[in-house]
C-alpha cells in the first residue's frame, strides 16, 4: 500500500478496467486519493494517488477484507465518495444464455454494489461521502439480445432511486451515471463468452437465431465507440459536484437512449429492427 494522502479518498470498483482505469488515473490526478479496487493489481495503476487493493464485488468475504483495509488505513477520516463501476456484460438471445450466466450478471451488476455499498456505508457517513452507480444506457431502452445486461442495469437504477432517499437523513448522495458505448474490453469479453455459450447449445436453436445474430453483429461492427475518458469524466463531476445531481450522462448514443425511451414502443421497437438490419427476417424452421 502506499502512503494515504491528506485530501479526499474514494473507493472505485472495478478499477483495471477501461472506465476504472481512466476513472482512477483522473481523479488522482484532481488530488483525490484513490483506493482502485481489483481482483489483480495492474501495472497501470501504480501511480502517485492510488491505492490497490484487492476486491471482488461477487464475494463477501472480499469485500469486507477491504472495507477493513480502507478503514483501517484511513484512520476514522471516511470517505468522500464510493463509485460503483465494477460490471460485466452478458449477451445473447435469452432462450441461448446459460440460466449460470444470467446469474453472473446480477451477481456482478446489481448484487455487488449492494455488498460494496452495506460494507461501505460507515466510512461514508464518516467521510460526508456519497455514492455514485455505474449504470449504461441499455438500462433505459432495452435493446435485443442484451437482454441481461439492461435487466441487470435497470435493476441498479432502480436502486438506486431508492437508496437515494434512504439515505438523505444522512445527506449521502447517491448518483447515477449512465455511459454510452465506450471503447473497452467488456465488449471483446462479451463476444468471448457468447461465442462460448453458443458452441455448447444445441445446434438447432442456435439455427433459429442464426440471420438475426448476423445481421445484429454487422450492425454492432459499424458502432462507434467513445474513449472511456468521456464515461471518466461525468464520474469526476458527480464526485467534484458540491449537490450532485441524481443522474448524469456521458457520450452522445447515451442521450440517445433517453430520447428513444420516451417514444411509443411500438415505434422504438421499429426503429430498432430498421437500425440493427432485423426487418424482414422471416423466423428459421425448427428441424
Amino acid at each position: 500500500m502506499t502512503a494515504p494522502t491528506n485530501g479526499r479518498a474514494i473507493l472505485l470498483t472495478g478499477a483495471n478496467g477501461g472506465i476504472g482505469r481512466a476513472c482512477a488515473q483522473a481523479l488522482a490526478a484532481k488530488g483525490f486519493h484513490v483506493y482502485a479496487g481489483v481482483r489483480t493489481p495492474a501495472p497501470e495503476l501504480d501511480a502517485t494517488g492510488i491505492t490497490q487493493i484487492v476486491l471482488d464485488v461477487t464475494d463477501s468475504g472480499s469485500v469486507a477484507a477491504a472495507a477493513d483495509q480502507v478503514a483501517n488505513h484511513r484512520d476514522s477520516q471516511g470517505l468522500h465518495a464510493v463509485i460503483n463501476n465494477a460490471g460485466v456484460l452478458v449477451q445473447g438471445p435469452t432462450e441461448l444464455v446459460p440460466i449460470d450466466e444470467w446469474h453472473r450478471q446480477f451477481e456482478v451488476n446489481v448484487h455487488g454494489p449492494v455488498r460494496v455499498i452495506q460494507a461501505f456505508l460507515p466510512l461514508l457517513r464518516a467521510g460526508g461521502g456519497r455514492i455514485v452507480n455505474v449504470s449504461a444506457g441499455s438500462a433505459r431502452v432495452a435493446f435485443p439480445f442484451l437482454g441481461p445486461i439492461g435487466a441487470s442495469k435497470s435493476a441498479l437504477e432502480s436502486y438506486s432511486e431508492s437508496l437515494r432517499v434512504e439515505l438523505a437523513p444522512w445527506r449521502i448522495p447517491v448518483s447515477i451515471v449512465q455511459p454510452g458505448a465506450m471503447r473497452t474490453e467488456i465488449f471483446a469479453k462479451s463476444t468471448a463468452s457468447a461465442e462460448a455459450a453458443l458452441a455448447e447449445a444445441d445446434p438447432r436453436t442456435v439455427a433459429l437465431y442464426e440471420r438475426q445474430l448476423v445481421a445484429f453483429d454487422t450492425a454492432a461492427a459499424g458502432q462507434r465507440y467513445a474513449p472511456p475518458e468521456v464515461a471518466a469524466a461525468a464520474i469526476v463531476r458527480a464526485v467534484q459536484a458540491r449537490r450532485p445531481k441524481a443522474f448524469y450522462t456521458a457520450g452522445s448514443d447515451a442521450r440517445l437512449a433517453i430520447w428513444l425511451a420516451r417514444i411509443p414502443a411500438r415505434l422504438r421497437d421499429r426503429v430498432f429492427q430498421r437500425a440493427l438490419g432485423l426487418s424482414g427476417i422471416e423466423p428459421a424452421l425448427a428441424h
